[in-house]
């Protein structure tokens, strides 16, 4: 499954460290790091995209937009998701603040 919660002890863990904020990075930005910041974010959990920490590879051959605007898309529409109670954004690299205010 693309999202790490699926069939996984992912929320278990989390909730057991009583983890409330993730901050996302990782390959394959249009499967696996989509998948889990919606998983995060539909779960409870405040989801944080580092916007220059995640990659995917080409896929045009298949229709697939470049790679470089696969990025820039979903860090584009990450930045900008709300829910009620919950935040959502993107932080560069050199801005993570793994004490809770990025």
């Amino acid at each position: 499954y693309a999202d790490s919660f699926e069939d996984t002890t992912l929320e278990t863990v989390l909730s057991g460290l009583a983890v409330g904020r993730l901050v996302v990075v990782g390959a394959q930005t249009d499967e696996c790091v989509r998948s889990t910041l919606h998983g995060a974010f539909v779960r409870g959990y405040d989801a944080t995209l580092v916007s220059d920490a995640h990659t995917t590879e080409d896929q045009t051959a298949w229709g697939a937009p470049p790679p470089d605007q696969v990025i820039a898309h979903t860090n584009l529409y990450w930045t900008y998701q709300t829910a009620p109670g919950r935040t959502a954004g993107t932080v560069e690299t050199k801005d993570v603040d793994f004490g809770g205010t990025s």
